[in-house]
């Protein structure tokens, strides 16, 4: 599931960057789920509800400085 949800955020990649300069994305079922100033206040917000593996957390910034962050129920990736 998370390749898709970050192959949602590439193809949307324009209009989020537009909406969301700055910020982090947080896509489940390749949809936004909500969106947050920090990476800590993405996680740790959305741990609460959602289980590791099923999202992923993407800064909305320049895409020359992209970087995905994927996660597994046991692992984390960034």
């Amino acid at each position: 599931m998370t390749n898709k949800n970050y192959e949602f955020f590439k193809k949307n990649f324009d209009d989020l960057y537009e909406k969301h300069k700055d910020r982090f994305v947080v896509i489940k079922d390749q949809a936004v789920l909500a969106v947050y100033d920090t990476f800590d206040e993405a996680y740790t917000t959305t741990i609460k509800t959602e289980k590791l593996g099923t999202f992923l957390i993407q800064e909305c910034s320049d895409p020359k400085n992209r970087i995905a962050y994927f996660y597994t129920p046991n692992v984390a990736f960034y």
